[in-house]
Order: C-alpha cells, then structure tokens, then sequence
C-alpha cells in the first residue's frame, strides 16, 4: 500500500482526490451508492500506483504515504484494505 486516507478524512469527503487519482483507486466516489453512507474514502492497496497525487489537494490533510502514517491511525492502513475486500 502506497498512501492511506486516514481519521481526518472522517466526516469530510471533500473527494477532490478521487479527482484528482490517475489511477481511479480511491472510493467510494460522489456518484457511487456507498458514498452516502460511509463515513470516508478508501485508497485501494493494489491499484494505488504512488503518485501521491492525491496528497496535495486533501483540504484535510488526510492521506499520509505509509511511511508517513502517524502512529495514533495505523489502524486505517487496514480499515482502507478492507474497504477493497484486500
């Protein structure tokens, strides 16, 4: 895995990533039917290609490299996994 959306993104949605993913691996997006009721967005671990184009355009400051993950949210690495069944 890549990049992991994590807590801030809780709440927010704000989906200027999905936008901006060249890759399409980051969901639920606006027009899907889960994007109502879950509570964030997920990065899939297996299409995410590292670009980190994402990262910029969180207005949260959500997305964090894996490397980069504090500690207090390791927890998302597998909550974004799971969200992909992976």
């Amino acid at each position: 895995m890549a990049y992991v959306i994590a807590e801030p993104c809780i709440g927010t949605k704000d989906a200027a990533c999905v936008d901006a993913c060249p890759v399409d691996c980051i969901h639920p997006k606006k027009d899907e039917d889960k994007f109502e009721t879950e509570e964030m967005i997920y990065i899939d671990p297996i299409e995410c290609i590292d670009c980190g184009a994402c990262v910029p355009v969180c207005p949260v400051s959500a997305i964090f490299a894996l490397d980069d993950l504090p500690e207090k949210w390791n927890e998302f690495t597998a909550r974004n996994a799971a969200w992909f069944g992976k």
